[in-house]
């Protein structure tokens, strides 16, 4: 019996040496000693034994020709796998805490749960790949791998885990640090919208506008954002100075309005490319169609130039709204806030857990926004054919 599904056997050994090689939890008598790391297969035993059946199944289907009914046994194998693993470290982090003494315990996911976890949603994204080719169900596949976990973190079986202890710490902070990093997301589109369609408009109305435009906003994309935001920091502390409703508004050097200005100034290439770029894959014949109907040019705008533009535009603005949740962590330098404030944070104070408390849920956002756009964009391109 050879091997039929390469991609799967491989990422499969890859999730049995990180299992064999690498610790699934580190385990530290309290937060400021450095932990010791725990091998899965100290912490099987008993009915968690059961966390291989779903690895015995994957590894079977290894030497099962591709078909349907495989793949989707792929997907469900995969994502029950993935539960395993998570509900085992929550479990895991729970008995380290029982002894006596051991209330100040912090159990962290290893560096073996990390890679295993990743394969696990390899193995799923391979299979949905193949299994569904409608984007918008491939999408609403893939979330679906998270709701498992949502529900294990709702109903407090991960509690004992040092990122969640942390987070039970900073509640409040991160709560902030939730409301800062969307005020970054939202003020940076609205603006970015209000100047970018109109200048991808003026590109394509006259074109003669085009290479100085791009030439001047691929300077600015040129400019490191760090550079960026140092930059802004003097004009605007001197506008400040001058106009002190400026400062009574919240507007000086650092803080929010650097840092929105600087995320704009970054948003505007992509998203008056992308205008453009989706108002000249217009075929003319429809427009020349429209003519003959006797449609007037804001009716050809607005009823056939626009809906057909839109997914391109829109992946425009896809791309600029992850670009903006990645940046705005680098906003945190200069007091913008967001969760590149907790991670700035646990960086100077060596505290991994608070790190992750803050990337996690900005890499979480980001996945997010962009999984929210190209639902949408399938969508209106299904309502398009």
């Amino acid at each position: 019996m050879g091997v039929k599904n390469r991609v799967l056997l491989t990422l499969a050994l890859l999730w049995l040496l990180a299992a064999v090689l690498l610790p699934f939890v580190n385990y530290a008598p309290n937060r400021l000693m450095s932990g010791q790391g725990i091998g899965l297969l100290s912490v099987l035993g008993g009915m968690r034994l059961l966390i291989l059946v779903p690895a015995f199944g994957i590894g079977l289907l290894c030497f099962v020709t591709p078909s349907r009914p495989a793949r989707l046994a792929a997907i469900l194998l995969a994502e029950t796998l993935l539960f395993c693993l998570v509900a085992l470290a929550g479990h895991s982090a729970t008995e380290l805490a029982q002894p006596a003494g051991a209330a100040l315990a912090r159990t962290s996911f290893g560096s073996g749960f990390w890679l295993m976890s990743a394969l696990c949603l390899l193995m799923a994204a391979d299979a949905i790949g193949r299994l569904v080719d409608n984007p918008a169900l491939r999408v609403l596949v893939n979330a679906q791998l998270w709701l498992p976990l949502v529900g294990l973190v709702l109903t407090g079986r991960l509690d004992r885990l040092s990122l969640f202890i942390e987070y039970a710490n900073r509640q409040d902070m991160f709560q902030r640090a939730l409301a800062e990093h969307l005020t970054l997301l939202f003020g940076t589109l609205a603006p970015a919208m209000i100047i970018g369609i109109p200048l991808g408009l003026l590109c394509h109305r006259s074109p003669r506008w085009r290479p100085a435009l791009f030439s001047s906003l691929n300077i600015i994309q040129t400019i490191p954002a760090i550079a960026l935001f140092g930059l802004l920091i003097a004009p605007l502390s001197s506008l400040a100075a001058s106009w002190p409703w400026l400062r009574a508004a919240g507007i000086g050097g650092i803080g929010l309005a650097p840092a929105l200005i600087a995320l704009v100034l970054y948003a505007l290439l992509p998203l008056v490319r992308s205008v453009n770029a989706g108002l000249q894959q217009v075929p003319a014949e429809v427009i020349e169609t429209a003519q003959g109907m006797g449609m007037t040019q804001g009716q050809i705008f607005w009823r056939v130039e626009i809906p057909l533009a839109l997914p391109v535009m829109l992946s425009g603005i896809r791309i600029i709204a992850v670009q903006t949740v990645g940046m705005s962590m680098i906003a945190a330098l200069i007091g913008a806030g967001g969760f590149g404030a907790l991670m700035f944070q646990g960086l100077l104070s060596s505290a991994l857990e608070l790190v992750l408390l803050g990337v996690m849920p900005a890499i979480a956002l980001a996945v997010l926004v962009d999984a929210l756009f190209k639902l949408i964009i399938s969508l209106l391109e299904t309502v398009r054919r």
